[in-house]
């Protein structure tokens, strides 16, 4: 009896080691994938609208005012005083606070103590129903608006 070799060329030996080792890395890979540590999930960063404009009725209700504006201390006054409308007030003691004041009719805006409301008037002070407008210039002028009494 008489045996035969054969002789496998080189060639061939590579080529299975590397269909093992390629076979051998893909079985890490997917194991790792499957039951290793997760990777980061990335987030999306989302860009925001701007703020929309207060609705100035709306934040007359909020700081306790009604819709129409009510005036103390009519007299001589009283032409100067028609031109602003106290709508709101956050009092915080007398000098220390701020009002939602309109002048002319136009959108009101939220003043603080100390600040001016217009060219001519200063926020003097507030308490939880009115509000002291005082000259600029530190005349005697001074007058008192006052929010609409509340409906029960």
């Amino acid at each position: 009896m008489q045996t035969t070799q054969v002789h496998h060329p080189l060639s061939a030996k590579l080529a299975a080691f590397a269909l093992a080792a390629l076979a051998a890395a893909s079985a890490v890979y997917w194991g790792l994938k499957g039951w290793g540590p997760q990777a980061p999930s990335t987030i999306a960063v989302v860009a925001q609208a701007p703020p929309a404009t207060p609705n100035p009725q709306a934040l007359a209700r909020a700081f306790g005012g009604g819709l129409a504006p009510a005036l103390a201390a009519q007299g001589a006054a009283g032409a100067v005083e028609g031109r602003y409308a106290l709508l709101g007030v956050v009092a915080a003691g007398q000098s220390a606070g701020s009002a939602l004041i309109s002048v002319q009719g136009q959108e009101a805006r939220p003043v603080r103590v100390g600040q001016p409301v217009d060219d001519a008037f200063m926020l003097q002070s507030v308490t939880q129903r009115s509000a002291v407008l005082a000259p600029l210039g530190g005349g005697s002028q001074k007058f008192t608006l006052e929010l609409p009494a509340l409906d029960d």
